[in-house]
């Protein structure tokens, strides 16, 4: 007798954020020149800011000089302790980027802002995306 059970259909795999709570809050873009400038001026990376790329599996191919390499998929539950090392370290505004900041950056950020508000500590500390990601940046060229 033949198999007339249709087969089961493929399990649709969730994104990775969906075990995790939608943003509530914004980030505050930062756009690629103001970047520059504060690469280039008197800022202090590690101080006053901090860079932070969320990229994995498309993290190949170059960064942008000074940033930290987070992949997004892994840092929800790890919020608090980059907030208190963030926080012990004097650091102003922390600054997220991906491919183009309009998935992994700007949730990230969001996430990351939220967590300041919880804490009180708005106006001491400020979660930020990078305007156009990475691909923004490379796409701008040395001198944008």
């Amino acid at each position: 007798m033949a198999n007339t059970t249709a087969p089961a259909p493929p399990i649709e795999e969730q994104p990775w954020h969906a075990a995790f709570p939608s943003p509530k809050s914004v980030a505050t873009p930062v756009s690629r020149e103001q970047m520059r400038d504060w690469l280039t001026g008197d800022k202090v990376p590690g101080k006053d800011f901090v860079l932070v790329d969320l990229r994995r599996n498309d993290y190949k191919g170059g960064t942008i000089r000074g940033s930290i390499n987070l992949p997004a998929q892994s840092l929800y539950p790890n919020i608090p302790q980059l907030f208190n090392l963030f926080s012990a370290a004097g650091v102003k505004t922390i600054v997220w980027y991906c491919g183009s900041s309009l998935g992994r950056g700007g949730r990230v950020a969001g996430w990351f802002q939220d967590y300041i508000k919880s804490q009180g500590k708005e106006g001491e500390m400020e979660s930020s995306t990078l305007t156009g990601g990475i691909k923004g940046w490379v796409a701008a060229g040395e001198d944008a």
